[in-house]
């Protein structure tokens, strides 16, 4: 006995069927090895701390700078009148106002994910080679006035003229600004170690 089904129920089913269907079919989703991930296990710090925990620094200057490059171009390839030597330069009141934005903006892009039992922040400007095939990704929660505060920090230390004009020299350098050098956040431990021996 055939029974008809309503448009909403056809609706409803298709995709459950072609998933059904995907499983069966050779080369569906059944010949594949499952796949699962979980969510990363947060320590106290990581829950509970007003501050970037420490060994999230590196990613959290990382994100930081980036969005501050990020807003900065976007804006310079808004000008129509380039400098001297063809770079479009934005006016001090302007670049003041675009990095207060890029801190103020809502960070919620932005999470933490654990990769090999390591913990990493993960969002754009912040890839690294190769992604999982699968991972869990927490976001909200304190990540977003973690990174604010982290890129009002940088602003405060370094001050918009010095960021304005790292990132004319391109995005490296003002990773290598805000990043880098012997107090950086991404201080290679290696070299940290050399150093203290």
């Amino acid at each position: 006995m055939l029974t008809e089904l309503a448009p909403e129920a056809m609706k409803l089913s298709l995709p459950l069927l072609l998933l059904l269907g995907a499983w069966a079919a050779p080369g569906g989703f059944g010949d594949k090895a499952s796949l699962s991930a979980t969510a990363p296990q947060l320590d106290e710090e990581e829950k509970y701390s007003a501050h970037m925990p420490a060994h999230l620094r590196c990613d959290a200057c990382r994100a930081v700078s980036y969005q501050m490059w990020h807003h900065l171009a976007k804006a310079e390839a808004k000008l129509h009148t380039p400098d001297s030597r063809g770079q479009q330069e934005l006016s001090e009141s302007v670049y003041t106002d675009i990095l207060d934005r890029s801190c103020s903006q809502n960070w919620q892009d932005y999470g933490v994910r654990e990769v090999n039992q390591v913990k990493h922040l993960t969002g754009p400007g912040l890839s690294k080679g190769p992604e999982p095939s699968i991972s869990v990704m927490i976001t909200g929660g304190p990540w977003p006035n973690r990174l604010s505060a982290t890129c009002f920090h940088y602003l405060g230390e370094f001050g918009e003229d010095q960021i304005y004009k790292a990132h004319q020299q391109g995005q490296g350098a003002l990773e290598a600004l805000l990043c880098g050098g012997s107090q950086g956040a991404c201080l290679d431990k290696e070299t940290a170690t050399r150093e203290e021996l």
